[in-house]
């Protein structure tokens, strides 16, 4: 059984989450159609799903939500202390110029995505 705090750390994690995809959504929607940026979130992509993998001791047991938004919340302090902030290009092709930050947080929108999907746990998080 699930405990009560337990669920509310995930829907915490799901909200942050989701508001960073309303932030960053449009960058995902480019990278079809702008090739580089796919290339880019996939490295990314693979990266971030190794370190919430095999970065975060005793993984397996927490849910993918609560990693990839942990990893996201660290990531955007990270961020913040170095003076980034976030601008979203005006067109689909400011995108492609994406910076290190952005690409990273596109790609934990992109794995957030499909965390969901059946089978897809096992890929990011081994039981």
């Amino acid at each position: 059984m699930v405990s009560l705090p337990a669920l509310w750390v995930e829907s915490a994690a799901r909200k942050t989450l989701a508001g960073l995809r309303a932030q960053l959504g449009a960058g995902l929607l480019a990278a079809a159609a702008v090739p580089g940026l796919t290339a880019a979130i996939d490295q990314h992509s693979a990266a971030v799903r190794d370190i919430v993998t095999f970065g975060v001791e005793g993984s397996g047991a927490v849910a993918g939500a609560i990693l990839l938004a942990g990893y996201a919340r660290g990531l955007i302090d990270q961020a913040k202390e170095q003076g980034w902030g976030f601008d979203a290009p005006a067109d689909l092709w400011g995108w492609a110029d994406a910076d290190w930050f952005t690409a990273r947080l596109l790609a934990v929108c992109s794995l957030a995505e499909r965390f969901d999907e059946p089978g897809y746990r096992a890929g990011l998080v081994p039981a």
